[in-house]
């Protein structure tokens, strides 16, 4: 990999002096990921040794060809590059952090907001009617965080926001209302709603239970009830952006599209068949810090009470519950959202074994194989058609009640310009798409805002 040049780390008191990016660095952060403690198992295991063979040169050389590779080492959740400067004064402490992007952390309050000035280091440049602009364009950006929802809606009404990045459908509709100069994008959610279901513990470990737990809950009426039609009724473990890999419910065998069909009946014949005529009790563990799921998961118990089967719901702080996966030690049920990530990641974190995101534990060698031949399969195609049919296989054996998936909105005001909505440039990276906004201040003072 070739080093863009001139990319500049800016100056640091007490930790840097301003300094050229350079191999070394890559070599460094690679290093110091593999040896955490804290390292993703597996992630970099196709990568045999990482070396700087000149300033601007980085050599990776693989034991096996990765599917994921560029991801991975590119543009993924663990891409991330630091000066070792960084973690000699201590990578703990926010105000050592620094880094080559448009932006620069001044101040972090925890629970309420991140503070950013411009970067006067920054590399990149914006072409606008003809003209190059250094960036970034705004000289400070404050990314608050507002836990309550109510409180997000009235600081954007108000003008104390100037983006609302992510808006419930029905929320959006009484924004619109109350603030109709606000400019609006939609877009489906990038992650997956499901309750898992422990294939490790019985009477999950009979997929006959698993699928009449999806038969009994009526996915139509919730699209059109709870989401008011703002959801889609089938797009995960496979985004249906993702061309080639995604297929449509209409794609798919009987046997998948039974899954999302509404039958009680034989969801009680099929809980009868393997053993539970009288149904079950079972514990779901849920996060408290997610408003929708607090209210989604009694809907979803109340259509499993139909055929039986009741839930005896446990509410649990992020901390706890993200734990309770973590270390394998989740209820039987398990009620959470989970990010698409890739084609590729989608499948292996869900239902690879072992895998941390893979609440259901499920577990099947031959399944593992299969995901083993697509990371090493070189052609695309080939790989886009092993992954449909992996999908087609899980979706089949119904680790999970799958449910629909909503659309959200962004909202921004019409002086927030260079702007129409997008969210991120890569894994959780939205600064290369904040470095090229700025706000007009002649308009937003003459809409009455300050």
């Amino acid at each position: 990999m070739k080093l863009r040049k001139g990319v500049m780390f800016p100056e640091k008191k007490g930790v840097m002096a301003s300094r050229e990016l350079v191999a070394d660095d890559v070599v460094f952060s690679h290093e110091r990921q593999i040896k955490s403690t804290k390292a993703q198992r597996g992630y970099f295991d196709h990568i045999a040794k990482v070396e700087a063979t000149d300033r601007h040169t980085v050599l990776f050389t693989f034991k096996d060809f990765h599917a994921e590779w560029d991801f991975r080492s590119g543009y993924g959740h663990y891409a991330g590059i630091q000066p070792r400067e960084v973690v000699a004064a201590g990578a703990n402490n926010w105000k050592n952090h620094n880094g080559t992007g448009p932006f620069m952390l001044t101040d972090f309050v925890n629970g309420n907001s991140n503070t950013y000035v411009r970067n006067p280091q920054y590399w990149d440049k914006e072409t606008l009617d003809g003209r190059s602009y250094k960036l970034p364009f705004a000289d400070k950006l404050v990314y608050r965080i507002i836990r309550d929802e109510a409180a997000q809606h009235a600081a954007l009404r108000t003008g104390k926001l100037d983006i609302l990045e992510s808006i419930s459908w029905s929320a959006a509709e009484e924004l619109k209302k109350n603030a109709p100069s606000l400019k609006w994008a939609r877009w489906l959610a990038t992650g997956g709603t499901y309750l898992a279901m422990r294939t490790d513990t019985k009477p999950f470990d009979d997929v006959r239970v698993r699928r009449a737990l999806n038969m009994a809950v009526n996915k139509q009426e919730i699209v059109k009830s709870y989401y008011n039609g703002n959801a889609e009724l089938f797009a995960y473990p496979m985004y249906p952006d993702w061309l080639g890999y995604y297929e449509p419910l209409s794609a798919m065998p009987e046997s998948v599209k039974e899954l999302f069909t509404y039958n009680p009946d034989k969801a009680k014949k099929l809980l009868a068949e393997a053993g539970h005529p009288n149904g079950f009790t079972f514990k779901v563990q849920v996060c408290s810090c997610s408003n929708q799921h607090m209210d989604l998961l009694p809907l979803v118990a109340a259509y499993l009470e139909k055929v039986g089967v009741k839930l005896q719901i446990q509410p649990l702080e992020y901390g706890a519950f993200l734990s309770a996966m973590t270390t394998k030690t989740n209820a039987p049920g398990y009620f959470m959202n989970n990010g698409h990530g890739n084609p590729t990641m989608s499948i292996r974190k869900n239902f690879v074994s072992g895998e941390t995101w893979n609440p259901s534990q499920f577990s099947d060698p031959q399944f593992d194989r299969k995901m083993a031949a697509v990371y090493t399969e070189r052609v695309e195609a080939r790989r886009q058609q092993m992954l449909r049919e992996m999908t087609r296989e899980i979706i089949d054996k119904a680790p999970y009640i799958w449910l629909p998936i909503p659309y959200h909105y962004t909202a921004w005001w019409p002086w927030v310009k260079n702007y129409d909505g997008e969210l991120r440039a890569g894994s959780v990276r939205p600064g290369p798409i904040y470095a090229r906004i700025w706000i007009d201040q002649e308009l937003k003072k003459k809409m009455g805002f300050q």
